[in-house]
C-alpha cells in the first residue's frame, strides 16, 4: 500500500505507508523479553535432552511404532540431530523474539509444533508423562498466538536474499567437502559406492541420519558421520542467523533528498552547529509528513542513530521525530540521538518516552571578543609566536575560491597524513573533502616554503557561523600548527561573514573539569580517573584540553536513549559510527590478492 503525499514538499511524489502507526508506548513490553527468555530456556533444554541420554528416553520410544523397514538406529539419530538443530534454532531466534521479530514469530511456533509432535507421537502415554512435556510447550505457543500482535517488527529485504544466498553456498560447499572426504576415504567402504550412493550418503550425514555407505572402521565412520553432522548443523544455524539478525540497510543519501536538506539549512542551518554535518553521503533520511523537517540517521548493531537535532524549523521536530520512532518500531530498532542540544533534548524527551543524558560539551568561541591578549592565552600565544618565527604562512580560503590542483593537494596530503589510521568521525565529520556541492566550506592551510603542512576544513553554520570539520598535519612538521591555524582562522573570520566557530567536541568535559577541582567527592573523582585511563585510546582528555586553551563557550551536548538497559548496545553503536570499533569484513580486493588472482576489477 502507498499513500501519496502533497507535491509541495518538495519530496518524493509517492511514499510508503508504514503499517505500525502506534508508539512504543502502546506495547507491552513485557511480552517479548518473557518471550524470548523462555525460548531460550527451551532451546537449552531441547539439546540437553539429546547431551544426557536420560532426558530423552521418551522420544527413543518413537522407534516401537514405525515400520519395521526403518532401521531403529537412523530414526534414533534423526531425531537427536533434530532436536539439537531445533534447540539451537531456538536459542537464536530467542533474540530475535525479544526484539519483536514476526519471522522469528512464526519460527519459533512451528518449531514448537514440530518438537512437540516429536515427543508425543509414540503414544500412548501415561498422565506424568503428559506433565513432563505438554502443558509447557502447549501453555507456550497458546500465549504466543494469543500475543502474536506483540510480534510486528520486519526485516531487511536484503537479508532473505542473503540467507538464501549462503544456504545454497554452504550446502553445495558441504556437499563437495563431504563427497571428497568419503573418495579420500574410499578404501575403508564395505563393496562399491557409486556417485548416487555417495550423494545420498551425503545429504543423509548432512541431516543428521545414517546413509547406505558402511565402513570398515568405526572410528572413520564415526569422523564421515561427525564431519557431515557439523557442516550440516553449521549450515542450518548461519541461515538462520542470516535470516533473523538485525537490519542494516545500506545508507545512502539521496540526490533529491540532499537538495531539499540543503534548502533547510539555508532557512534554518544556524539551529546547530552540527547540522551540516547530516550531509554526509553514508546515512539516510527521513522526513515528517509536512517536509519541513527531516532526520539523517544510520543503522548499526540494531541501533537507529541520529545524531544532532533535526533540520528544519523548530515546531516541524516533532512530525519528523514521529516518523523516526515509526520507522525504528517497525523494524524493531532501538531509536538513539547522538549529541543532540539541549533544545533538541528538550523536543525529543517530550515528544517520546526517552530519556536524556549530557555526556559532552562543545566549544563555541565568539569570533567578536576572541583574542590572544591576557594571561589566560599565554600558551596559544607563544606557539602561534613559534610558528610564525619558524616562516609558516596561512591561507584562508572558501572551497569555492580554491583550485582544482590545490583541492587535489588537499586531498593527497589528507590521505598520506592519516596513514593507515582508520578515517574517524560521524556526528562531528562530513567525511568528505572539495566536493563541488560544498563551496561554502572554509579551508586554512599552513604553508612554509610553498610546500603544505598542515590544514583544517570548516563547515558552515548558518550564514555567519563555521564548525570545525577536519584536521590534519605533516607529524614532521613544527609542533604549534593546529593552534596556529585555529587562530589563523578566527582572524580571517571578519573578511569571511563569521561571527563564531564551533571547535572540537569534548566528551565528558563537566566531570572532567569538576573532578580535577579541589575538595572533589570521590564518585566524581573515581570517574574522572576512569576517563583518564580511558583517554589512553580515544583522546577525551586531551580533545578538553585543547579545546580549553581558546577560552570557549561550552554548550552542552546530550545522548537521547529509550532506557538504561538499551545504553550498552548504543554506545557500541556509537563507537562503530565513530570509527573507533571496526569489525572485520572481507574485502574483494584483499581477497584477491591474497589468492594472487590478479588486481581487482
Amino acid at each position: 500500500m502507498r499513500v501519496k503525499t502533497a507535491q509541495k514538499t518538495g519530496m518524493p511524489a509517492w511514499r510508503p505507508a508504514h503499517p505500525v502507526g502506534n508508539e512504543r508506548r502502546s506495547h507491552r513490553r513485557w511480552v517479548p523479553a518473557v518471550a524470548g527468555v523462555f525460548t531460550f530456556l527451551l532451546g537449552v533444554r531441547d539439546i540437553a535432552m539429546v547431551v544426557r541420554p536420560h532426558l530423552w528416553e521418551r522420544v527413543k520410544v518413537i522407534n516401537h511404532v514405525l515400520p519395521g523397514q526403518i532401521n531403529p538406529a537412523v530414526v534414533h539419530g534423526a531425531v537427536g540431530a533434530a532436536l539439537v538443530v531445533a534447540g539451537a534454532l531456538l536459542i537464536l531466534l530467542s533474540r530475535a523474539l525479544r526484539r519483536r521479530k514476526l519471522r522469528a514469530w512464526r519460527a519459533v511456533v512451528a518449531i514448537l509444533i514440530v518438537t512437540a509432535t516429536l515427543h508425543l507421537v509414540h503414544g500412548p502415554f501415561t498422565w506424568r508423562e503428559t506433565v513432563d512435556w505438554l502443558p509447557l510447550d502447549a501453555v507456550f505457543v497458546i500465549g504466543l498466538v494469543l500475543y502474536r500482535n506483540e510480534f510486528f517488527a520486519v526485516g531487511d529485504p536484503r537479508t532473505r536474499w542473503l540467507a538464501l544466498w549462503a544456504f545454497l553456498g554452504l550446502t553445495a560447499g558441504s556437499f563437495v567437502l563431504g563427497s571428497l572426504l568419503i573418495e579420500v576415504r574410499s578404501s575403508e567402504v564395505v563393496g562399491s559406492a557409486g556417485f548416487l550412493t555417495v550423494a545420498q550418503h551425503v545429504l543423509y550425514g548432512l541431516v543428521g541420519v545414517s546413509g547406505p555407505i558402511h565402513f570398515r572402521g568405526d572410528r572413520t565412520g564415526d569422523l564421515i558421520t561427525l564431519t557431515l553432522g557439523t557442516m550440516g548443523a553449521f549450515t542450518a544455524l548461519t541461515t538462520v542467523y542470516l535470516l533473523f539478525r538485525p537490519a542494516e540497510p545500506r545508507a545512502s543519501l539521496g540526490t533529491d533528498d540532499e537538495l531539499q536538506m540543503r534548502d533547510l539549512l539555508a532557512k534554518n542551518g544556524e539551529l546547530d552547529s552540527l547540522g551540516y554535518f547530516a550531509l554526509r553521503r553514508d546515512k539516510s533520511v527521513i522526513w515528517s509528513a509536512t517536509g519541513k523537517s527531516c532526520i539523517a540517521y544510520r543503522v548499526l548493531s540494531g541501533v537507529m542513530l541520529a545524531t544532532g537535532d533535526p533540520l528544519g524549523d523548530a515546531e516541524a521536530w516533532p512530525g519528523a521525530i514521529k516518523e523516526f520512532m515509526v520507522e525504528a518500531e517497525r523494524h524493531a530498532w532501538v531509536p538513539a540521538v547522538l549529541a543532540c542540544s539541549e533544545l533538541g533534548g528538550d523536543v525529543w524527551t517530550r515528544e517520546t518516552e526517552m530519556s536524556a543524558l549530557e555526556f559532552g560539551d562543545e566549544a563555541i568561541v565568539d569570533v567578536g571578543e576572541f583574542s590572544l591578549d591576557g594571561r589566560t592565552m599565554r600558551n596559544v600565544r607563544q606557539m602561534v609566536n613559534r610558528v610564525e618565527r619558524a616562516g609558516y604562512d596561512a591561507e584562508i580560503y572558501r572551497v569555492r575560491d580554491l583550485t582544482p590542483e590545490t583541492l587535489t593537494m588537499y586531498q593527497r596530503h589528507a590521505e598520506s597524513w592519516r596513514g593507515a589510521e582508520t578515517e574517524r568521525g560521524y556526528s562531528m565529520a562530513l567525511g568528505r573533502l572539495g566536493d563541488p556541492a560544498d563551496g561554502d566550506c572554509v579551508a586554512a592551510a599552513a604553508m612554509k616554503d610553498g610546500v603544505l603542512r598542515a590544514f583544517l576544513h570548516f563547515v558552515p553554520w548558518g550564514t555567519d557561523g563555521l564548525s570545525l570539520d577536519l584536521m590534519r598535519r605533516d607529524r614532521t612538521a613544527d609542533p604549534g600548527l593546529n593552534e596556529y591555524l585555529i587562530t589563523a582562522a578566527l582572524r580571517a573570520c571578519p573578511r569571511l561573514g563569521v561571527t563564531r566557530v564551533s571547535l572540537n567536541f569534548a566528551v565528558f568535559r563537566s566531570a572532567l573539569e569538576r573532578g580535577g577541582r579541589l575538595g572533589a567527592g570521590p564518585v566524581i573523582r573515581a570517574w574522572r580517573g576512569i576517563l583518564v585511563f580511558a583517554s589512553r585510546w580515544f583522546q577525551i582528555e586531551s580533545l578538553y584540553r585543547f579545546n580549553a586553551k581558546f577560552q570557549p563557550e561550552w554548550q552542552p551536548r546530550y545522548i537521547v536513549f529509550p532506557g538504561a538497559s538499551d545504553l550498552p548496545r548504543i554506545a557500541i553503536a556509537a563507537l562503530e559510527a565513530e570509527a573507533f570499533i571496526v569489525w572485520p569484513h572481507p574485502r574483494i580486493r584483499q581477497l584477491r590478492k591474497l589468492m594472487r588472482l590478479g588486481p581487482a576489477a
